[in-house]
């Protein structure tokens, strides 16, 4: 089976772009999860008949949002955070509630979980690395454990930071900024260490220039000049049914490109 990855900027975009049918064709994902869609079904026109709809949009239009497409049956669905992680991290900032952001979905399977996650920024001036670091990060973990108690899990989606310095082009002059702080970085290896495996990297240790997304300043996707933040990232138990990690950088449509795996259930 093929599961795809990609923070499209913008569903409407890329379907205005005629972006998302070379994709399809290309890539033949049996699952596609999408961030960042931006739009509710209704304001979509789409029409994908080879595979069932879930969406999580933000309840402000226009902003965030999740979404999945299957061509399997999932058993269960699940939107948003449990309520029980919800009252135990304060996810909620200055900037809004992240948890009426849609940036959480999981479909649940005879043999795993699914799930997206659409990670909250720092920002800029690192106004919300507080949140990121003491609650969202750590929300997520606790959430991934909780599904992968019952089953194992395969989770994707923009994650929002770049691990390590291999994971981005320009490392020295990013140290600190948004996207690659200690904090961040932190949260990101506290994922690997509860036993999720960063499906690219395992299987890709030394391959550089790999990146998942570019500013769109200074001509930075021709120059390759990018940072991987897009991850398909599995439990350990089940690495070994995982293969051929990839990242479609040729893909156009949004700042992101694809990231791919196949997976053997």
């Amino acid at each position: 089976m093929k599961f795809v990855s990609w923070n499209v900027n913008g569903i409407r975009a890329i379907l205005k772009k005629d972006a998302l049918d070379p994709m399809l064709d290309e890539l033949k994902p049996d699952v596609l999860c999408m961030q960042e869609t931006k739009a509710h079904r209704e304001q979509v026109d789409l029409d994908l008949p080879d595979y069932i709809e879930y969406w999580n949009s933000a309840e402000r239009k226009g902003y965030s949002g999740t979404a999945i497409f299957t061509k399997k049956q999932p058993e269960a669905i699940f939107l948003d955070f449990p309520d029980k992680i919800v009252d135990k991290y304060d996810l909620k900032d200055e900037y809004g509630d992240t948890n009426s952001e849609g940036r959480v979905l999981a479909l649940e399977f005879k043999d795993y979980f699914i799930a997206t996650v659409y990670t909250p920024n720092s920002k800029s001036d690192l106004t919300r690395i507080s949140m990121r670091e003491k609650n969202w990060d750590r929300a997520w973990l606790e959430y991934m454990k909780k599904l992968e108690a019952k089953k194992p899990v395969l989770f994707c989606g923009d994650l929002n930071v770049a691990h390590n310095e291999i994971d981005l082009a320009q490392p020295k002059q990013n140290v600190g900024k948004h996207g690659f702080t200690y904090e961040e970085r932190a949260g990101f290896s506290n994922l690997v260490e509860a036993g999720f495996v960063d499906t690219f990297r395992h299987f890709n240790p030394e391959v550089t220039g790999a990146y998942s997304w570019w500013s769109n300043f200074a001509q930075s996707r021709s120059r390759n000049v990018g940072w991987r933040i897009d991850y398909w990232m599995v439990s350990r138990s089940i690495v070994d049914k995982v293969s051929n990690p990839a990242i479609h950088a040729n893909l156009m449509g949004s700042d992101h490109c694809p990231v791919s795996i196949e997976f053997k259930p």
